[in-house]
């Protein structure tokens, strides 16, 4: 019998187990919660999954209140995204990779099309009928996002927006940081929160090696994470030193489930990527596929392949999707997906490959619900 079961289980094609997983209004990925392995004994179809549950007194903090996760209107949360950079940041960015090459876009002048409040909230209303139904944002002082701006893009278009706080990385740094001590900025960033309604930390990021300043800075968001309990969102460079982030976080006593290491969907290092995802994974924390529904469809199809692989390993419930959106050809206006293109260009291609709808809704809805929900701590 158990012969013929794994005979069985040999057979079945990768689109037929994920359709599986997630088959049936309400089965909700089962199965994939509790890996692949158990596939031959699935439970029977009239077990229903319970409803994704929430602390007493949890909240999502949004830039204009707080609301009780539960009662976040139904559709995808984009856990991050970026509504607010000036064009200074886009040229301290842009000027890591050299010399621009051949043909490539020119570095911006003047007003960054994020400063633009028309603009902004012509973009955010069209992820709303995408089906968005909140968005996270992770820039920073040090990005160019400005938190007036973003309050009133929240007001005028009517998205939910969470303010994710902190410090980028090395590059953006201002210079008081090489000399400020873990203690005071520990102190700082658990000020800042407070007063700027953050609704998590994010994106905290690393370079390609971390720095010491970055070293400090990973452990004094750690230790404010302890502190207010606001979730953390990484940055790392395409996957780079994704477990050592791990590694420092969790040193100083920050909650893995309310923790997602980031663009993981660019890790394409010699080292098996399918190890670094599932490691991260089974130590509690989310894996951040943040970088999907590009305007050229050839970079996320392997991009789908490590979702898809992801998801048959048992882990849909880690799962997180963004776009990173950052740049003018990602806008609406200008021809591309918009805020929403990690829903409207790379969730159709998961779709594609059988994906379920429960799947998805878990992914989309009860995951990153699950990652921005957490009791605030008293003053």
């Amino acid at each position: 019998m158990d012969r013929d079961r794994k005979t069985l289980e040999r057979r079945w094609t990768r689109r037929e187990a994920i359709g599986l997983l997630g088959a049936g209004a309400g089965c909700a990925g089962l199965s994939l919660i509790r890996g692949m392995d158990s596939l031959g004994a699935a439970a029977p179809p009239t077990l229903q999954p319970a409803a994704a549950r929430f602390p007493k007194g949890a909240v999502i903090r949004t830039l204009l209140k707080d609301i009780a996760p539960e009662r976040l209107p139904e559709g995808a949360i984009l856990f991050h995204e970026h509504l607010s950079y000036n064009s200074e940041f886009i040229r301290k960015v842009r000027s890591e990779a050299g010399p621009p090459r051949p043909g490539a876009a020119p570095l911006p002048t003047g007003q960054y099309f994020m400063e633009d409040m028309d603009f902004m909230v012509e973009e955010v209303k069209a992820a709303a009928k995408d089906g968005v139904s909140c968005i996270v944002d992770g820039g920073h002082a040090d990005m160019g996002t400005s938190v007036d701006f973003l309050k009133q893009l929240s007001n005028k278009s009517g998205m939910p927006i969470v303010k994710g706080g902190g410090y980028y990385r090395q590059l953006t740094y201002p210079p008081r940081l090489a000399t400020i001590s873990e203690d005071a900025l520990f102190e700082e960033l658990v000020q800042d929160a407070n007063r700027q309604r953050w609704g998590a930390f994010g994106e905290i990021g690393t370079s390609d090696e971390i720095t010491p300043d970055e070293r400090k800075m990973l452990r004094a968001v750690g230790r404010a994470h302890v502190k207010t309990k606001l979730p953390i969102f990484s940055h790392t460079q395409n996957g780079k030193r994704a477990m050592e982030q791990l590694d420092i976080f969790e040193s100083v006593g920050v909650d893995p489930q309310h923790l997602v290491i980031g663009h993981m969907c660019c890790f394409f290092d010699p080292n098996p990527w399918r190890d670094v995802h599932k490691a991260i994974a089974k130590r509690g924390a989310y894996v951040g596929f943040d970088r999907v529904g590009g305007e050229n469809a050839e970079p996320d199809k392997p991009r789908v392949e490590m979702v898809l692989a992801f998801l048959e390993a048992g882990f849909a419930n880690r799962a997180l999707l963004a776009s990173d959106f950052s740049f003018p050809a990602s806008t609406k206006r200008q021809g591309g997906g918009g805020v929403a293109r990690a829903v409207t260009k790379f969730v159709p291609m998961l779709r594609q490959r059988g994906v379920s709808e429960a799947t998805m809704h878990e992914i989309l809805v009860d995951n990153p619900r699950r990652f921005l929900s957490f009791v605030p701590t008293r003053a």
